[in-house]
């Protein structure tokens, strides 16, 4: 029997399905490399996940003073090629994910990835990791287009029409994922364990859970 209240459930990404920091962090310390910075402290990466790629180097890069935008483009690009060709060195499932994912998928509930990662990149991470196919569909930060990313509504909304429709819940670590599913109307479980940009119970979510073995009872609950 199926008591599970929604239909669709969707993930963030980064923090929420996968722990991708040692990964993010090698390749923003590259980055930083070749424009003469200091390296993140792998305990630091952690603080400047969330809103993807550019926004996480541009931060590391303000920490230490800030560059301009003509400097920018090059360390950005470097940042991007490095991590197409070592994004799954570390990178791994947190426990219980993939548990989890075959018990919604047993009870025919439908599940979804929307982050702010490049769709070509959550893709090829989910796929080289055995996850890929178990998701109707993956959504990443450009994937609809500019302006149109996490906070935003638009691609929660979009991965529900791509479900087919019906009750959505979606699940993330960040204030983005908070006020992404908040505007699109949807109920939001912050993943506790994950890249919180705030104290977790600050995120004005629906539930907390602190660890993956929470979630199904989380989202039976709401």
């Amino acid at each position: 029997m199926n008591d599970i209240p929604f239909d669709i459930v969707g993930f963030d990404l980064d923090g929420t399905l996968l722990d991708t920091h040692r990964d993010l962090g090698e390749a923003v310390n590259h980055a930083l490399a070749l424009g003469g910075f200091a390296p993140v402290p792998v305990a630091e990466v952690e603080g400047l996940i969330g809103g993807g790629a550019k926004l996480m180097l541009r931060r590391a890069i303000d920490n230490q003073g800030g560059i301009g935008d003509e400097e920018f483009r090059p360390l950005y690009k470097a940042l991007l090629g490095y991590y197409a060709d070592n994004n799954t060195v570390h990178t791994c499932p947190y426990p219980g994910v993939e548990e989890a994912l075959e018990t919604l998928a047993s009870q025919d509930i439908r599940l979804a990835v929307v982050t702010n990662k490049f769709e070509s990149f959550a893709a090829a991470i989910l796929t080289q990791l055995g996850l890929a196919d178990r998701f109707v569909t993956i959504i990443g930060g450009d994937t609809l287009g500019k302006g149109r990313a996490k906070p935003q509504p638009d691609p929660i909304l979009e991965a529900i029409g791509r479900c087919g429709g019906g009750r959505f819940v979606f699940v993330g670590d960040s204030s983005y994922d908070m006020a992404s599913a908040r505007a699109a109307n949807v109920p939001v479980i912050a993943a506790g364990y994950g890249y919180c940009d705030m104290p977790p119970h600050e995120l004005d979510a629906d539930a907390v859970i602190a660890g993956f073995d929470e979630l199904i009872p989380a989202i039976k609950a709401l």
